[in-house]
């Protein structure tokens, strides 16, 4: 189990250094463009990649970027995402996607440079399921009324620090998903934040977090690639926002609560693929699993989620695109790299 000293508080956005380095070199591998991690490290004054075997680690200061080759698994300051493509070897260089460069490692450590992001000052929450769809259940209840009762919970906490908050649903209704991103789209300035409890075999644990797969990147929702993935969404006008949403939520989310960290997904969810809103949809523990059931059943439980989530909404408006004038990592010949300050958590972790 892993925790956080400090929970992706985006606090430290001190005034960026410019610097001339190297460009960067893309090399092509299974028909993708790929970067080396070594090349990244320069790039972000990560230092120089140390590996031992197939493990891989970039680390500066409180910053630090773990892998390892053959594995989707990548850890920035000890949070769990899941890449779009496993780290590879190329070109004799651990190495990974252009995509997941330019569409999670970028906005994830310089979310003060992703552009044409809003203030937020309003927050839609949908509670999942609702009416006749009760969602997963257990001995001590179902899902449909625990995501309600985080909602509402949520929305009082969001109420209170100044945010304008409206529900997808604020009773036992049933909302079809087309409905509810279209709802999240009537909004400006607006995050959309999905509340949902899982369900698997009684083994499986812990939170995870979801947000919109970019475009051309297979959902890990499916069963492999298809045509579908290279359809352009609605939601992938805001992809960097949706990142940097999820990396805040879930940190917030796996500290305050210890529960075993799942990571950060991709998916073609319908309220995350049709919503223009900067959306994520949250997993908060298993329902199948009994520990994790018991816990969900408190109120205890279910009120430090709502305050998961508005410390989250809090981190991700003080960081977002507070600084867009500066240049962003596109993995193209750009040749001025600025320094980047610590934007997630203190590297030091326990088990």
């Amino acid at each position: 189990m892993r925790r956080f000293p400090l929970i992706f508080i985006f606090l430290l956005l001190a005034t960026a250094r410019l610097l001339a380095v190297g460009d960067w070199n893309l090399v092509k591998f299974e028909g993708r463009d790929y970067v080396s991690l070594s090349n990244i490290g320069q790039f972000y004054q990560l230092g120089s990649l140390q590996q031992s075997g197939s493990n891989l680690i970039l680390r500066s200061g409180s910053r630090c970027l773990k892998g390892q080759l053959g594995s989707p698994e990548f850890y920035i300051n000890n949070l769990k995402f899941i890449l779009s493509y496993p780290v590879a070897e190329v070109g004799g260089q651990p190495s990974i996607s252009r995509m997941d460069l330019t569409k999670l490692l970028e906005p994830v450590l310089r979310p003060s440079r992703i552009l044409n992001s809003t203030k937020v000052n309003t927050i839609i929450l949908d509670p999942g399921h609702g009416g006749h769809d009760n969602g997963a259940a257990s001995l001590f209840g179902n899902e449909k009324n625990y995501a309600l009762d985080v909602a509402l919970r949520t929305r009082d906490l969001l109420r209170a620090a100044g945010f304008q908050v409206y529900m997808t649903r604020s009773t036992d209704r049933f909302v079809p998903l087309e409905e509810r991103a279209a709802f999240a789209g009537r909004f400006p300035n607006a995050l959309f934040i999905s509340i949902h409890f899982n369900s698997s075999g009684n083994e499986a644990t812990g939170v995870e977090t979801f947000t919109l797969a970019p475009r051309g990147v297979p959902s890990m929702a499916a069963d492999g690639p298809a045509l579908s993935d290279f359809v352009p969404c609605p939601g992938n006008g805001r992809d960097a926002e949706n990142i940097a949403l999820a990396c805040a939520t879930h940190a917030t989310l796996v500290y305050n609560s210890a529960m075993f960290d799942r990571g950060i997904k991709r998916a073609r969810f319908v309220v995350l693929r049709d919503s223009i809103t900067p959306g994520v949809l949250i997993e908060g523990g298993f329902l199948s699993n009994p520990n994790d059931a018991r816990r969900i059943a408190t109120t205890a439980y279910r009120q430090q989620m709502a305050g998961s989530i508005l410390q989250a909404v809090e981190n991700y408006r003080n960081a977002v695109g507070t600084r867009p004038t500066l240049p962003v990592a596109t993995a193209s010949n750009d040749t001025t790299k600025p320094n980047i300050p610590v934007v997630i958590t203190n590297p030091s972790a326990r088990k």
